[in-house]
C-alpha cells in the first residue's frame, strides 16, 4: 500500500520486511512520504510501527527490501551517516550537561566552531520556546520541558527527516496538549518532514496530515486524519481510530437505492451501497442518539452501563440480537439510569457499511 504525496518522496520505503528470529514484525510494507509533511504511524503495541521507525533510521536493518531518502538508498547505511534525527519516548539528556551543552552536542560533533555552534542553539532553543533557559540543568527542567530540550536537540542540525517515537506519551494530559500545539508550530516554522509514532488515535488525529494505521506489521489504511476516522476501510480501522460500533448486519437492498440492513428482527435504513449480504455496520458513538422508548418499533435497549464526560454522557447499550453493547456518546441533557430502557437512532448517512465475509464476528 503506497501514500504517494508528488513525484519525489522524502522518504520511500519498498516492499519492507523485517523478521526476529520466527517472528515477522513487518511484512512487505511500502509507503512514501512526501518532503515536508507530518506523517503519523498507528496501531497498538507490538504492531511494527516502531521497528519501522528503527528501520528509517538506521538502527534495525529490515530482512527485505529498501529505505530511500530524497532518492539516495540508504538501506545499508548506518545511522549517524543518515539525515535524519530521532527523539524518543524519554528525553535521555546528558545530566552533567547543561541545557545549551545538550542542544550543541551534535554541531560540536560535526566540528562546527564555536560561533556558529551558539548560533544555531539559540536558535533551536528559541524555536522550542526555550530561550533563557540555556544553563539549567536536567533536573531544574519539568518534563515538558526536558522533551523541548530533546526537540531542540533533534533539530538543531536541520535534519531532512526528524523521527519521533512516541515523544508525549510520558506526559500529564495538559502537558501533553501543550506539546501537540508546539509540535504543530514547529512542523510549520522548520518545514520539514515528521514521521511520528503513537498509539493514541486521538493525537494522530490531531498532528497528522496523514495516518497509517497498522495491524500486525501491515498497513491497514493511508490517508488524511477525516478520511481515517469519517471512512475507515476495515473493521480494525474502524474499532482503533475512534472506538466505533462495528455490527454485523445483513444487506437486503444496495445498488442505486439506498440500502436495508437487518439485524435480527430489526431494519433500518442505510447508505447506498454495491453490497448485497453480509456486512459491518461502523457507527460512530456521537452519531448514536438515546431517547425515551417512543412505542414505534426502533432499535430498543436497556442501558449496561453510563459515565460522565463533562460536555455530556458516555453509554453503553445491550441490544438484542446485537453481540456488544452498542455505544453512543450524547452532549447535555439529562442521563439514563443503569437499566432503562431506550430506543437507539442515527441518520442513515452517519453510518457506513463495509464487506464482511460470511461467518465473520
Amino acid at each position: 500500500m503506497t501514500g504517494s504525496q508528488g513525484s519525489a518522496p522524502r522518504v520511500r520505503l519498498v516492499d519492507v520486511v523485517k523478521r526476529f528470529s520466527d517472528v515477522t514484525a513487518l511484512e512487505a510494507v511500502t509507503l512514501d512520504v512526501a518532503d515536508g509533511e507530518f506523517v503519523t504511524l498507528l496501531g497498538p503495541s507490538g504492531c511494527g510501527k516502531t521497528t519501522l521507525l528503527r528501520i528509517v533510521a538506521g538502527f534495525e536493518r529490515p530482512s527485505e527490501g529498501r529505505v530511500l531518502l530524497g532518492g539516495d538508498d540508504v538501506t545499508a547505511v548506518p545511522p549517524h551517516r543518515r539525515p535524519v534525527n530521532m527523539v524518543f519516548q524519554r528525553p535521555a539528556l546528558f545530566p552533567h550537561l547543561d541545557v545549551a551543552a545538550n542542544v550543541a552536542f551534535g554541531p560540536r560533533i560535526d566540528g562546527s566552531s564555536k560561533a556558529e555552534i551558539d548560533r544555531v542553539v539559540g536558535e533551536a532553543l528559541a524555536l522550542v520556546q526555550l530561550d533563557g533557559f540555556q544553563h539549567r540543568r536536567s533536573h531544574e527542567l519539568s518534563g515538558g520541558q526536558m522533551q523541548r530540550v530533546a526537540l531542540a536537540r533533534a533539530i538543531v542540525n536541520r535534519p531532512q527527516v526528524l523521527l519521533l517515537d512516541e515523544p508525549l506519551s510520558a506526559l500529564d494530559l495538559k502537558i501533553r496538549l501543550e506539546m501537540e500545539s508546539e509540535l504543530r508550530r514547529l512542523h510549520r516554522e522548520i518545514g520539514g518532514t515528521f514521521i511520528y509514532v503513537t498509539h493514541d488515535q486521538r493525537e494522530a488525529l490531531a498532528l497528522s496530515d496523514r495516518i497509517v494505521v497498522f495491524n500486525r506489521g501491515r498497513i491497514e489504511q493511508i490517508g488524511s486524519p477525516n478520511d481515517v476516522y469519517r471512512q475507515p476501510a476495515s473493521p480494525f480501522v474502524a474499532r482503533f481510530v475512534g472506538d466505533a460500533n462495528v455490527i454485523p448486519v445483513e444487506v437486503s437492498e444496495g445498488g442505486a437505492e439506498p440500502a436495508e440492513v437487518a439485524v435480527g428482527a430489526h431494519r433500518f435504513p442505510a447508505p447506498s451501497v454495491d453490497i448485497s449480504g453480509p456486512a459491518w455496520l461502523v457507527l460512530r458513538p456521537e452519531v448514536v442518539r438515546v431517547r425515551p422508548p417512543s412505542g414505534h418499533g426502533s432499535l430498543r435497549g436497556v442501558v449496561q452501563d453510563l459515565s460522565f464526560r463533562g460536555t455530556g454522557h458516555s453509554y453503553r447499550v445491550t441490544v438484542e440480537d446485537v453481540p456488544e453493547p452498542l455505544k453512543a456518546e450524547v452532549s447535555g441533557g439529562e442521563a439514563f439510569a443503569i437499566g432503562a430502557t431506550v430506543e437507539l437512532s442515527w441518520e442513515p448517512e452517519a453510518c457506513r457499511l463495509l464487506p464482511r465475509d460470511p461467518g465473520a464476528d
